[in-house]
């Protein structure tokens, strides 16, 4: 890599404090109030602020939002599984339904003890996938709680890791590129085994020797506009101040938040379907030529 951790994690200080502005609209969203187990539920919970999944041989588990979204901001803290996770997926992510469903990803692959794990991130729009993107994290995501945040306008999707920007996909719909901005979005959550492909390519297979395998969800907050049906997507997209995800400083990262994605990048993006020439069969997408930041 390009520089040590302790290095890195300096860097990222300084830049932090002068690339970083708060968000002062909270929304109270509780799990217990604003999310519900869709399977699994005979071994996970929800208790107040508190989401907790587990995998066993019998079954992963999965919760899901009771509304749907357009346009916001959605965060959550997650504590990722310690020591050997190979084989395992946990899940964040915001999807319409339908087989022309739009989708924004979060996916954390497992690993084995004392490997990093790998982040990998995604989008769908109308139903197309493909879109890749991996990173590994410059902490232990298991030692404790980080902030995980999708930012959604209608200008750019932002993934955050602790308000460090790490991708960015904006909206070229003028130009041919599709963009989620006309389908509602429920927050999923998910814990799974998928050890045919998250570790190494599926080389790596679930250890159930250390199952049960658990997963924290902790301070979910949906400061986004609530999806009403079609007439959301003029509502949710217009210049009123309730909108706040449509204020300029929003439309693009500043100058210290394109260093830190740029340092992210650098230092810690593992893969990048943009490089993929043998994927693509040298026809690259279009979106990659553009500039994402």
């Amino acid at each position: 890599m390009g520089v040590n951790m302790a290095k890195f994690e300096k860097m990222l200080v300084a830049f932090f404090i002068c690339a970083f502005v708060s968000n002062v609209i909270q929304v109270n969203a509780d799990f217990s109030k604003s999310m519900y187990l869709t399977w699994g539920v005979q071994h996970s919970s929800i208790i107040g602020e508190d989401l907790h999944l587990v995998l066993d041989k019998t079954s992963g588990s999965a919760a899901r939002s009771k509304r749907s979204f357009l346009f916001g901001s959605i965060e959550m803290l997650i504590k990722l599984i310690p020591g050997n996770s190979a084989g395992t997926v946990t899940a964040y992510y915001l999807s319409s339904a339908g087989s022309h469903h739009d989708e924004i990803d979060f996916e954390f692959l497992g690993n084995s003890s004392g490997q990093p794990y790998t982040v990998n991130t995604n989008i769908y729009t109308q139903g197309k996938g493909s879109r890749e993107q991996q990173f590994h994290l410059w902490f232990d995501p298991s030692a404790g709680f980080h902030n995980y945040t999708i930012h959604w306008n209608p200008t750019e999707i932002v993934w955050y890791v602790d308000s460090i920007p790490i991708r960015v996909f904006r909206n070229y719909e003028n130009e041919g590129i599709d963009y989620p901005n006309k389908q509602g979005m429920r927050v999923y959550t998910s814990l799974w085994n998928a050890d045919n492909w998250a570790t190494r390519g599926g080389l790596v297979k679930t250890d159930w020797s250390n199952a049960p395998f658990k997963v924290g969800f902790h301070h979910f907050r949906a400061r986004a506009c609530k999806w009403n049906g079609a007439v959301s997507i003029n509502q949710c997209a217009s210049n009123v101040k309730a909108n706040w995800w449509k204020s300029s400083i929003y439309k693009q990262l500043s100058y210290g938040q394109i260093k830190l994605l740029n340092l992210v990048r650098k230092n810690f993006m593992v893969y990048d379907y943009c490089k993929d020439y043998k994927r693509f069969n040298g026809h690259i997408p279009h979106e990659c030529f553009k500039i994402q930041s």
